[in-house]
Parts: C-alpha cells; structure tokens; sequence
C-alpha cells in the first residue's frame, strides 16, 4: 500500500494550459498598416523622450477598460481630440486590461472578462487583441500597464507605451521582462514614494538579460535580451504626498542625472499626486503644463485617468446595473473636463 504523503498542488484547484501566443495571433491578426502604425508610434515616442519632437507625450484613458464598447466609443472621441491638438500633445490612450491589486479585487479584463470571477483567461486574451486591434485600426496609439510576464507575448505586438507600475518597478522579474520589450516603457516611483527604485529599474531594463520566459509555441523557455535603451521615469507620488511640484521635480532630475540617465520625467497626474480625488486631478496636470512651458523641458509627458463619466463605481455588482463609461477601478475625470483640460493646456504651452 502506498502511503507516501501528498506534498504537491495541495492548494491548486486547477491548472488549465493556455492556447500557445501563436494560436491567438492568427486567430485575431494584425495588419501590416497596424504593424507601420505600431512601429511609427513608437518612433514618435522615442523622438519626445529624446527631445527631438517638442511635443509633450500624454498618456489619457480609462483606468481600466471593462466594457469594451464604452472602451470604443471613448477612442472615436480621443481620436478627434487628438487631432485637434497634435500641434502640441501627443496623446496616447490608455488600454488597461491588468490591474494590480493591494489585497483583492478585480484583476483586469484578461483575467477576469466576464466580470463575474470565472477568470476565464484564454477568453481575456482574445477579448484584449481584438479591442487593441479596433484602437490601432483608428489610428490611435495605445498604452498599457504589462503586469504578468507571460502577457506580452499575446498582446506586445499591438501597444506603443508600456508602464511598470508602482507595485512591480522593484520587481526582477518585471525588470527583466522590461529589457526584452520593444515599446519605450515608463517605470513609476514606488508606492512609498521612492525614486531610487526606477532609476536602478531602468539600470536593470537597459542591460541584457536572461530570464524564465515563454516562447510563441506556449513552451517555457530561457529568454534572452539586449536590453531595452527607451526607459524613463514616472513621477506618481507616494505614501507621504505628491512629487509634482518643482521642488521635487528638481530633485527627480537631478537625481536621474547624477545616476548618467538622461534627466527627463513624465509626470502622473492621477494617484497619489492627486490624492486619489479626481477632482484634483485637473489643478494637477495644470500646475505640471505650466511648469513645461515655463521652462522645465525635462517634463516630456504626463498620464491623465479620464473616462466618459466622471469618478467610479462599487464592483462586484450585478453588470446590468453598471453605470456606461464608468470606472470599476480608480475614479476618472469625465470627457467633458478631459477636452477643456486638453484645450487649454495647448494654449498654453
């Protein structure tokens, strides 16, 4: 009789293998013209980070896109508004799908697309490429925060600006998955507030690395890098306050010089510099728009959480009790308030 002891999976309930990335990029491709869209967006980018285009990079959108239709009608507008101001802004939309959480909650549209908690993951996978495909075909650059290293390789190929958030730019793993993505990517100060952390992030982001990965047939595999040369900083706050006004601004580049980094920062105007208040979040891009045109040209960019409908909402809740357009996650500004703050930031700068 055999009474050896069970000492694995005692707390899995399931292990489900996912479609390999090859199987959801052919079953939602990308064009060619989505390709030349991708790659040229990621140039302009680059040109802002190194202070060839003047133009301040800002990245505007929902905190987390839940309703893809809500998501969809958001873009027709951005679009028109992008436009309307690409003298001097570029902007670039949000397309959160991963959400990092303190304790529990909703994970994200990859993780959980039914929003219901059957995480049914190979089904967010698909539902993500496909809403980044419809925003890449209208000609609008997207945005997102990559949380899990493996996501990468079902969606990398569609985004123009990455983040690692304030969570993760401390994590190896998350800095190591950095250096071998194609996309310029912005590293945020810690929740604590602290900065050391994304400078030695970027240090890490830029070197060759050699990781535990997943190749394009679903095999785990050993990935190797180069190291990813468009990395910069994102001022968010911290646990002791905001560090959006000049003094910490200064101090931010200054810092990123004395490390040999190139002394530029885009700023968040959401989070912690804004309290986590949407309200304030206006005054808050505000004072870092004049802050650029009054001379502070290491200001390239600026993140702004804005929605169709202003604040957010409790979930979990029944879905057909959802308010359209509105946060599940963190509170935005409406798009009423995103337009006149767009408007008027381009007069003045």
């Amino acid at each position: 009789m055999n009474t050896a002891a069970q000492i694995t999976d005692l707390h899995v309930v399931q292990n489900l293998p996912l479609p390999a990335p090859t199987f959801i990029l052919s079953e939602i491709k990308r064009s060619d013209e989505a390709a030349s869209f991708v790659a040229q967006s990621r140039e302009t980018i680059r040109a802002i980070l190194a202070g060839a285009d003047e133009r301040m990079l800002v990245i505007v959108g929902p905190c987390s896109i839940h309703d893809t239709t809500a998501g969809l009608d958001y873009a027709e507008k951005f679009r028109k508004l992008a436009a309307e101001v690409e003298d001097k802004f570029y902007l670039v939309m949000r397309v959160y799908f991963e959400k990092p959480r303190t304790t529990v909650g909703w994970k994200g549209l990859i993780m959980d697309p039914e929003l219901d908690g059957t995480d049914n993951i190979p089904r967010g996978l698909l539902v993500a490429r496909e809403f980044l495909r419809k925003i890449i075909d209208l000609g609008i650059p997207t945005a997102t925060e990559l949380l899990d290293p493996i996501t990468p390789q079902y969606i990398a190929d569609l985004i123009c600006w990455s983040a690692i958030g304030a969570r993760t730019s401390e994590s190896q793993t998350h800095r190591q998955m950095a250096s071998g993505l194609s996309m310029p990517i912005g590293f945020k100060n810690t929740v604590s507030g602290d900065l050391k952390a994304a400078i030695n992030a970027i240090g890490a982001a830029t070197k060759p690395q050699t990781f535990l990965g997943v190749s394009e047939q679903g095999v785990a595999s050993a990935v190797s890098t180069s190291g990813n040369p468009d990395c910069h900083v994102i001022l968010r706050g911290g646990e002791e306050g905001p560090n959006h006004d000049e003094e910490s601004v200064r101090s931010s580049l200054t810092q990123m010089a004395d490390s040999g980094l190139p002394p530029v920062v885009m700023i968040d105007a959401s989070h912690a510099n804004c309290g986590k208040d949407h309200e304030k979040m206006p005054a808050v891009f505000e004072e870092i728009v004049r802050q650029r045109a009054t001379g502070t040209k290491g200001i390239v960019g600026s993140m702004l959480e804005s929605n169709l409908v202003a604040g957010n909402q409790k979930f979990p809740q029944p879905i057909e009790d959802l308010t359209y357009g509105q946060s599940i996650t963190d509170k935005c500004i409406d798009w009423k308030t995103t337009e006149s703050l767009l408007r008027a930031a381009a007069q003045a700068l």
